[in-house]
């Protein structure tokens, strides 16, 4: 087998190619973690070939939401939104003839990121070992639940089990109710987000050492780390663990809490005693403002924050989400509105910086998209590829990149192998 050389990765590509344009990925994974990891480095301008199981394709394909919700393998909501910018091929990786195509896809890669079972990763001989000699410039970024080493690498896992790990969900949620997890495969999407920068870092190692390496990415310890995390300093200088608060942020200072509001919910946080001080100027004289009781603001947020935000409650139920965010910014009080879907759509900001993008899927149509949530100076928008149906880049990557003829081609979709 002939080893790839590695190369220097080059960051600095003509305008609109993307500051990844010239890196290959090989991507091998379902769902949400693997996938969003390939999306983002595919943003970036990396060529990424995405494998899915033939006839079957990825699992996110069974996930949905879909369009009236009748399910479609081609028009599932969450597949859609992961697998932008993305060339797709199937492939039965485990079968010899795809093991064979594998090797030679790896041979002219720079990352391949995989989020299988470690049993099956081992069994194949697809761990940064065994692929470490055979192709030396490789970047091999493994995502799963709890990560590769330690006492719960071969344990299956998922968003709940993540969240609970990483000790979110022990002060997620309302005191006398049960643990809450983040929604909608949260620590996935921040699993992916990390292997991508994270891949990004190996490939510039890869510049000063002229070799790849393993990146290791555990879900828990990324929630542990992003969302959780903060919390230590109190934990080490309070001795307070922590606990589930409901609609406030615990250990902070009043007002601190999601309350109601005429049209909807809306979001204060006023730590800074200038900030306080012009809250209360915006309340106007109240009563309550002279009790001795309501001047500590973290015994009002620790001790009785029910009671305390009874006090402002009535202010927010006479206005709507629109009027409390232009009075607040007008006075420099930190709040932000809690937005639904639709309002989300039409917010100005987001419109103003054209973050929404409608993208044409052959299958599923015209549907709108989130968009980068950041922009270079050096490299111009680039154009959004829709997901790739299911087996859409065989010929395209299998016969004009690998050299495969259009016989064996044929064969190996009847064999179920493609």
């Amino acid at each position: 087998m002939v080893s790839k050389v590695p190369q220097p990765t080059d960051l600095n590509h003509a305008r609109g190619a993307g500051p990844l344009a010239g890196v290959r990925v090989i991507e091998w994974g379902s769902l949400v973690s693997a996938p969003f990891c390939g999306k983002v480095l595919g943003e970036l301008g990396a060529d990424v070939i995405k494998i899915e199981r033939p006839g079957l394709g990825d699992e996110g394909r069974t996930s949905g939401p879909f369009p009236g919700s009748v399910p479609h393998a081609e028009q599932s909501g969450l597949f859609l939104f992961a697998n932008l910018n993305k060339r797709g091929i199937t492939l039965d990786v485990e079968s010899v003839e795809g093991r064979r195509i594998l090797d030679q896809m790896l041979d002219s890669a720079d990352i391949f990121v995989e989020n299988q079972p470690l049993s099956l990763i081992e069994s194949m001989g697809l761990g940064y070992e065994s692929l470490r000699d055979p192709y030396p410039g490789l970047v091999v970024t493994s995502i799963s639940p709890y990560g590769r080493t330690g006492p719960y690498k071969g344990y299956k896992g998922s968003d709940l089990t993540a969240n609970a790990m990483s000790g979110l969900s022990f002060g997620t949620g309302h005191p006398h109710r049960e643990p809450l997890t983040t929604p909608l495969h949260q620590a996935s999407y921040l699993a992916g987000v990390g292997a991508a920068f994270a891949s990004i870092v190996a490939l510039l190692g890869r510049d000063l050492t002229g070799r790849g390496q393993s990146v290791d990415v555990a879900e828990a310890q990324v929630i542990g780390t992003l969302l959780t995390g903060y919390h230590l300093p109190t934990y080490i200088y309070r001795g307070v663990a922590g606990f589930r608060s409901g609609n406030r942020m615990r250990l902070g200072l009043f007002p601190n809490c999601v309350l109601p509001c005429r049209d909807g919910y809306i979001c204060i946080d006023a730590p800074q005693m200038e900030q306080y001080r012009r809250f209360l100027d915006l309340l106007g004289e109240q009563d309550w403002m002279e009790n001795p009781r309501y001047r500590d603001r973290r015994a009002m947020s620790d001790q009785y924050p029910e009671e305390a935000e009874a006090l402002i409650a009535p202010w927010f139920m006479e206005r709507t989400k629109q009027e409390i965010l232009e009075a607040c910014l007008a006075n420099r009080i930190p709040c932000v509105p809690v937005q639904t879907f639709d309002e989300a759509l039409e917010d100005p900001q987001l419109t103003h910086r054209q973050f929404f993008t409608d993208v044409e899927h052959a299958s599923a149509g015209r549907l709108r998209y989130p968009g980068l949530p950041y922009r270079f100076s050096g490299t111009g928008p680039r154009q959004v590829r829709a997901a790739p149906r299911l087996g859409q880049h065989n010929e395209e990557v299998l016969c004009g990149e690998l050299g495969i003829s259009a016989a064996d081609l044929d064969r190996m979709s009847r064999e179920g192998t493609i």
